[in-house]
């Protein structure tokens, strides 16, 4: 990517800038259930369903959690209850930052405002704004737009309150299959992939990477 000086720089929240837990609340919550060697597969899938659950229309993020962990616990034979699907959700609220993500946003914060763009609850992401170190120029749920990403709405909607084309801001995200899928085929031409190991590179989709967000100041030119 040249230098480039966007209107805006566009986030995603959870796991690009959040340390996105949901595997471990997981893994905490089913330890006495799930055996330790088969752990990461069960919470493989729990990713998988959840990224299902988010495709169709929206729902509360609590109904996107608690479904996929059922569906997830009927895979595999697991009993399940209600306090669990009420661990994970309530553990989402405790999470912080990457320790990357505070000083990187506070320097990026000098010269551009930053928009967060989140499959989130416009009640769970106060807990996590405070944590940023940073000041958040606009704060965008998926509850808000009535869609998650990776539908387009989110990213259309945002567009619009913005009031900016596509290729006036610069989209930031630690995932393919969320945002940077999408923002390529919206015509969002700047984008970063913080690749923290979510997913494999994917170069068809035109991006900077950088190994963590200290990396993004000098992407443009800071």
């Amino acid at each position: 990517m040249a230098l480039f000086k966007p209107k805006f720089i566009t986030f995603d929240c959870y796991g690009t800038l959040i340390n996105f837990d949901m595997a471990g609340a997981a893994a905490r919550c089913f330890k006495e259930r799930v055996a330790a060697d088969e752990m990461q597969a069960f919470t493989t899938d729990f990713s998988r369903y959840r990224m299902d659950e988010v495709l169709g229309a929206w729902k509360p993020y609590y109904d996107v959690v608690s479904n996929a962990i059922q569906r997830t616990c009927k895979k595999w034979g697991v009993a399940w209850d209600k306090a669990d699907s009420d661990f994970i959700y309530t553990d989402c609220a405790t999470w912080g930052p990457h320790p990357d993500v505070p000083a990187a946003l506070a320097t990026l914060a000098t010269e551009f405002p930053l928009v967060l763009l989140s499959n989130s609850m416009k009640d769970l992401l106060p807990h996590h704004i405070p944590r940023l170190g940073a000041p958040i120029h606009m704060a965008i749920t998926a509850e808000e737009v009535g869609a998650y990403k990776p539908q387009m709405k989110g990213f259309e909607y945002m567009l619009q309150k913005l009031n900016c084309r596509p290729d006036e801001i610069l989209h930031v995200s630690s995932s393919f299959r969320y945002d940077l899928m999408t923002a390529h085929d919206l015509g969002i031409t700047h984008k970063a992939w913080v690749n923290r190991g979510h997913e494999p590179a994917n170069p068809y989709y035109g991006y900077t990477e950088i190994n963590d967000l200290g990396g993004l100041p000098a992407v443009v030119g800071l």
